[in-house]
């Protein structure tokens, strides 16, 4: 398993009953995980709850006075938090682990111009992750208003200056515009959702588009490229579906593919929140 267990201002404090009881920074939140199937007491004090509605969606409760938005920090990166509808802070911390292979990667081009691409790129947190490492980035989204979150949490860190290029569009489209122009790149991730829409009403489903878009991408690749990276959370999509989904669309290209779950450690118990999955080629 792939285990983000190097955060300080964040922290899983117990799960179960459906639910997970988070501390972000000085806050804390109870947001629902359907993997949290065992038990879990009741917390004494959350400051906000997200409370799902039978007839889709939700809304949060405040117990206790909660900002609109504040930041929290992971190593040398900042991040804007802030409560959504759709009960996400804006963050998924358990990509703290993708971020340090990511950089460790770049560290290991010893100083070459590295160009990464990042598709579904929500907001911005592989992002700031690579550009702190000296890469060049291109950041795709079709969310406006995610494209604008993760210019915010690329000042946040400082990083306002970096060679990075936001990009609101669907993302087969860039890639394919992208092959017309020619551009190659030294890495490239994606997070692509279970469902979605582009800009323009492009329908997205992940067992269809998957790997027609994994095959595409890797006509983006530089001949000596570093790596590719595929995560997701949907559920059902075995972490070797994405390993094996590198291994068919990168084959011939040498290089090493692994896959695994990606985790969280709870501090009650010693146990482990999974949450999702990742597929890496890495040359």
């Amino acid at each position: 398993m792939y285990l983000s267990d190097a955060w300080e201002d964040y922290q899983i404090l117990d799960a179960g009953d459906g639910n997970k009881l988070e501390r972000w920074g000085e806050f804390t939140l109870l947001r629902p995980d359907p993997q949290a199937v065992w038990p879990m007491d009741e917390p004494v004090q959350v400051h906000a709850r997200y409370l799902r509605s039978p007839t889709g969606g939700g809304h949060w409760e405040y117990a206790r006075p909660l900002p609109d938005s504040w930041p929290i920090a992971y190593r040398d990166l900042r991040f804007i938090v802030r409560p959504t509808g759709f009960k996400h802070t804006g963050l998924f911390p358990e990509q703290a682990v993708n971020w340090d292979w990511m950089r460790a990667v770049v560290a290991r081009a010893n100083g070459r111009p590295f160009r990464a691409l990042n598709l579904f790129a929500y907001t911005g947190g592989a992002t700031a992750a690579l550009a702190a490492a000296g890469a060049e980035v291109v950041h795709v989204d079709a969310a406006k208003g995610m494209v604008a979150w993760a210019k915010d949490n690329l000042a946040a860190s400082g990083l306002a200056e970096r060679n990075v290029r936001f990009i609101v569009d669907d993302v087969m489209k860039f890639v394919l515009r992208e092959q017309r122009r020619g551009r190659l790149y030294d890495g490239i991730l994606m997070d692509p959702p279970s469902y979605g829409r582009g800009p323009g009403g492009e329908m997205w489903k992940i067992e269809e588009g998957l790997y027609p878009l994994v095959a595409e991408c890797a006509k983006l690749l530089q001949a000596d490229a570093r790596f590719f990276l595929i995560n997701s959370y949907t559920t059902g999509l075995a972490p070797a579906v994405l390993g094996n989904v590198l291994q068919v669309a990168l084959g011939g290209r040498g290089g090493r593919v692994e896959a695994g779950e990606v985790g969280l450690p709870i501090s009650r118990g010693g146990l482990v929140l999974p949450c999702g999955a990742s597929g890496r080629w890495e040359r």
